[in-house]
């Protein structure tokens, strides 16, 4: 059977280096993103767009309309350390991960409800679990961004459809900011994860696993300080 999946931000980083991957095992790939894509391949078509642009949902609706989808991944996001003298950038990060991911899924999950099968897959944060006075909008985005899609993996999976929740730590791309970087990861390290998930289809997955303690013990001592 024919496989066929539509990646949303995958010009460059771990969408990039997804889409190759995918090439490789013999998928047929769409891609969708603000960039131009570096690919040349007969079984890949790119489309320019911004998920946060009004153009966007009907030029998705349109390219799944002509195919059976099985799989979508959501690369999309973006993050700025706060400013609290100018926080233009806060409803765009909300918006762009967060909402941009729900417009998404709200296109793509009906269609493979309707035919009774397809894998959603985001790609989120441990950041989902932490407060954070440096990028609070992003860590917001990630803990709603989370949240919706466990639940969603709960409501569809009767249908059919799966949907995974993919929670990195940090991985060695522009995104990866701070001073402080545990247990980083390679683009092609992640990918490997993120295959793991396209095969065993978890609701949940964390990569890498060693970076689950220094969450809870990042959590703790948030909750010591708070007091």
């Amino acid at each position: 059977m024919e496989r066929k999946a539509i990646l949303i931000g995958n010009s460059d980083g771990i969408g990039l280096a997804t889409t190759k991957r995918l090439l490789a095992a013999g998928w047929d790939v769409t891609g969708i993103s603000r960039s131009k894509s570096s690919i040349t391949s007969k079984a890949y078509h790119h489309n320019v767009a911004d998920v946060s642009k009004g153009n966007y949902p009907d030029l998705l609706t349109k390219l799944i309309s002509k195919n059976t989808i099985n799989l979508c991944i959501y690369f999309v996001g973006i993050g700025e350390l706060f400013d609290p003298s100018d926080m233009i950038y806060e409803p765009k990060i909300i918006d762009t991960n967060l909402t941009g991911m729900v417009r998404t899924a709200s296109i793509v999950i009906p269609q493979m409800v309707k035919i009774g099968q397809g894998h959603f897959i985001g790609i989120s944060s441990v950041a989902d679990e932490l407060l954070s006075a440096e990028a609070p909008s992003y860590h917001a985005s990630k803990a709603g961004f989370s949240n919706y899609l466990e639940s969603l993996a709960l409501a569809v999976k009767s249908k059919g459809v799966y949907v995974t929740n993919l929670r990195f730590g940090f991985v060695d791309t522009k995104m990866a900011k701070g001073d402080i970087k545990p247990f980083m990861i390679s683009i092609e390290k992640a990918v490997d994860h993120l295959e793991t998930c396209i095969n065993k289809k978890p609701f949940r997955y964390t990569a890498p696993k060693a970076v689950i303690p220094f969450i809870k013990f990042r959590k703790l001592m948030m909750k010591l300080i708070g007091k």
